[in-house]
């Protein structure tokens, strides 16, 4: 009520500019009861001027029931409250959001036409209030307007604490720990700093301490347990901070249609799934297909309007009641069957596009935060990674990527094979091969060798092999020699995985097979219990699971273990320890089944109870040119190492080849550096590209192709527009950046401008859908797109040197934001100039 929207209060009412307020300062505690009174004053007087002043009196002095009932009009809604501004990881947007959520106070997105006549906010978020009041000054000026909105009582306790917040952000050391756990053991229950409840006071100081909570561990025991009871406040509040910034096109486009049916056809049933991208451009940028369904249940309910006897006219109807002046939708046409085509319009793009330029970054879904186990690449000790790790590896960095570039918290699992009845021969290999190794390191620098050599005697020497299975045992009761050499395996390897990883940019966390043994007889015995473990004839543990013929063996007849015994105890590691919501494993489609069954007996005995989605991907072979697993000439599997040395070895003798013919536009010293950059990304994208599931054929020819769908010719298109800027401002004296921090207005006029625009904008919507499915080919069609947009763009539309170049500059600079955004995604390096 007017009650509470009156006290966002900078500005008078005399002066019609509205006044910030001062960076980093708030109104004072006095301008707050004086504006509190007046607000009052005026609210009291228009109520009174609507009838609403006080009770007739005996004597007639007010009007009658009878009058006021004819003169009377409803009174105006009040104003929205609007956060212009919002952005990720910005304390200030934080603290906003939290209180908005906390309090319960209506605050939605606010864009650059909702701003006042003539007031310029600058930079950093600001509440918006109507056409009267703007907020700035920091978050938390806007946190106290929240708070008091929201029907906080003013307390200067907590007034006074936000005050010591914002002061020290500029002092040496940051926020008095020391003080604040003094005044947390003197509280009630020391997890609020006044009263009984969370005040303003307790918002900004959480956010403050959640920027340096990677110190927890410095800190005295009551902040931390302060922090800790707030945590998941904060991470709601981050996870909603998302809804403040710019939706989806698809989720505007279906409010836009769920509102027109509503308008038409309120008993229709609308899927909420209605809105898709029109497939032949010719058509339109979106389609609608909610008149065939809802018509079908307007039919089924006996609620057809009379004038409506098919889908067709259904979508008639909600074409008149979307109109033609609509300022996110034109061009509306019934197709055949009742679908519902259109276009975006010019403004709505330009608007979209300007508020990216503005935030800097590019719209995310609304997704809650979530903790996500991601297992991936997931190589064995003592062999070295081949083609056949390629796959996982990348897809599992893609994924994290995603998941993290959204606001989950991602747990990256290199589940490695440590474990196993294979160590034993190794073991035995390595004590006979290096009986020094306890004081010399071995040099072992061809771990595939090692492993075959060892192989070749466990199959050829019966001694051998009877020693080598006494190291299994000796090495699984803790024996501390076998133990010693498990871990020098164990090292050497990581180190040739390292090579790898770090030539592909990936980030990945072991946690190997060793890790859940001791974990194991537990969940043998939980299955036992839960009446769910069949001993079959020999003595194996197995667990059957409803449509599958074979089981999981928990544990082999001779009483060890296998892969299924470890995959549970990991699965519910992972559940009940690390608390994940989502758990995803990702290895080639051979094991499916295996994972199916895994989740299947891990929901049956009640480890999956609050709606925890467990999630394999399965990816095809990587095959030669003959369609056969893709070899050496001699038959070996290929070292990954090799295949993306010699990926950057064809790129830079082609760039050498370019720069010869004065084509290349980078330094002598440069070349191997940019050739990294491409070829790597190269291999990654041309894997990347398609659906997981599919087989393909390497092919270094195609992956390097400067046309076509790959790397090569994204990072080609991404360093064309570099270059445009560059001679902007070298040559022209525009610098592009200048233009975006002064607000330089985006305006749309050609068809390939408007096309670029929508490409630019339907980011959003990309996450979206591969968040669902977690393919990270959607991106690869997004930013291909978008690629195609761009060339068509500044081929038909001239750049520098036209009337346009500014505005034409801000989409270049749009259109590699959304580029360099894609490329981190999907692990690519970024290469400014070719």
């Amino acid at each position: 009520g007017t009650d509470k929207v009156s006290f966002l209060f900078i500005g008078t009412s005399n002066s019609q500019k509205p006044i910030m307020a001062e960076d980093g300062k708030g109104p004072s505690k006095g301008e707050l009861k004086k504006m509190a009174k007046k607000a009052e004053k005026a609210a009291k007087k228009q109520a009174a001027k609507q009838g609403g002043g006080g009770p007739p009196n005996a004597s007639g002095g007010g009007p009658s029931s009878a009058v006021f009932a004819a003169v009377t009009t409803p009174p105006p809604p009040p104003p929205k409250l609007l956060l212009y501004k919002a952005m990720e990881n910005d304390a200030a947007t934080l603290k906003a959001v939290y209180a908005a959520e906390h309090y319960g106070v209506d605050m939605r997105i606010a864009k650059t036409k909702d701003l006042p006549a003539g007031c310029k906010p600058g930079d950093n978020p600001a509440l918006i209030l109507g056409q009267d009041y703007v907020l700035g000054g920091g978050g938390n000026n806007m946190c106290k307007a929240l708070a008091l909105m929201g029907g906080e009582s003013y307390s200067f306790v907590a007034d006074e604490w936000c005050e010591i917040e914002r002061t020290s952000r500029h002092a040496k050391g940051g926020l008095d720990l020391n003080k604040l756990a003094s005044a947390l053991e003197a509280s009630e229950a020391g997890v609020h700093l006044v009263g009984t409840s969370d005040t303003m006071a307790d918002i900004c100081v959480a956010v403050a301490l959640d920027q340096q909570a990677d110190k927890i561990d410095l800190w005295p025991a009551p902040v931390q347990t302060y922090y800790k009871a707030h945590l998941p406040s904060l991470e709601r509040a981050k996870a909603a901070v998302s809804k403040y910034i710019e939706p989806s096109i698809v989720e505007v486009l279906t409010q836009i249609f769920l509102q027109a049916f509503e308008e038409v056809a309120p008993d229709a049933v609308v899927p909420l799934t209605l809105i898709s991208r029109c497939k032949n451009p010719k058509d339109g940028d979106y389609q609608c297909s909610g008149s065939m369904p809802a018509f079908a249940s307007l039919k089924k309910s006996d609620c057809l309007p009379d004038n409506i006897k098919a889908p067709p006219q259904l979508a008639e109807a909600i074409v008149s009641a979307i109109g033609t002046e609509h300022p996110i939708i034109k061009d509306l046409k019934v197709q055949k069957g009742g679908f519902i085509t259109c276009r975006i319009t010019e403004k709505y793009l330009e608007a979209r596009v300007q508020s990216q330029l503005e935030h800097g970054s590019l719209p995310k879904p609304n997704a809650p935060a979530q903790k996500c186990v991601v297992d991936f690449s997931s190589p064995n000790i003592a062999k070295e990674m081949h083609v056949g790790h390629l796959r996982s590896t990348i897809i599992g960095e893609a994924v994290c990527r995603v998941l993290e570039f959204v606001g989950h918290s991602v747990e990256r699992v290199n589940h490695v094979g440590d474990w196993g009845t294979q160590f034993g021969m190794l073991i035995q290999y390595l004590k006979e091969e290096y009986p020094d190794f306890a004081n010399t390191m071995p040099n072992i620098t061809d771990l595939t060798a090692f492993y075959k050599a060892a192989k070749k005697r466990f199959d050829e020497d019966p001694d051998f092999k009877k020693t080598s299975q006494l190291n299994v045992v000796a090495l699984q009761s803790g024996d501390k020699e076998c133990m010693t050499i498990w871990q020098l395996l164990c090292d050497v390897s990581r180190g040739e995985f390292k090579k790898v990883y770090d030539r592909l940019d990936v980030t990945v966390y072991e946690c190997g097979e060793s890790f859940y043994n001791d974990k194991i007889p537990a969940v043998v015995e939980e299955f036992d219990k839960a009446g769910k473990l069949k001993v079959e004839e020999g003595g194996a543990k197995c667990v059957f699971v409803d449509g599958y013929k074979f089981p999981l063996m928990l544990q082999k007849s001779d009483g060890g273990y296998g892969y299924d015994s470890t995959d549970m105890a990991a699965l519910k590691y992972r559940l009940f320890d690390l608390k994940a919501d989502r758990i995803i494993v990702i290895t080639d489609y051979s094991q499916s089944d295996h994972f199916v069954l895994c989740n299947t007996a891990a929901k049956d005995i009640g480890w999956v109870q609050n709606g925890q989605r467990l999630q394999h991907i399965g990816f095809g072979t990587v095959n030669g040119e003959d369609g056969t697993r893709f070899k050496t000439r001699s038959g070996e599997t290929v070292r990954l190492v090799d295949l993306l040395d010699e990926a950057v070895r064809r790129m830079q003798e082609r760039l050498e080849d370019r720069m010869k013919e004065n084509k290349a536009n980078i330094k002598e010293d440069e070349v191997h550096e940019v050739a990294e950059a491409i070829g790597y990304g190269a291999v990654k994208y041309f894997d990347l590209s398609r659906k997981p599931r599919s087989d393909y054929k390497f092919s270094y020819d195609d992956m390097l192709d400067t046309k076509g769908n790959t790397a090569v010719y994204l990072l080609y298109a991404r360093a064309r527009f570099e270059s445009i800027m560059s001679k902007a401002k070298e040559v022209h004296g525009v610098d592009v950046e200048e233009l975006v921090k002064n607000g330089e207005p985006l305006v749309i006029t050609h068809p390939s401008e408007q096309n670029l625009a929508l490409q630019i904008s339907t980011f959003s919507d990309t996450i979206e859908e591969t968040l669902d499915d977690l393919s990270p080919y959607h991106i690869c069609d997004y930013v291909y797109a978008l690629s195609i947009a761009a060339s068509d763009f500044v081929t038909k539309c001239r750049v520098l040197d036209s009337p346009e170049m500014k505005s034409r500059l801000l989409l270049c600079y749009a259109s590699t934001m959304a580029m360099r955004q894609c490329f981190d995604l999907l692990g690519i390096r970024h290469v400014k100039r070719i």
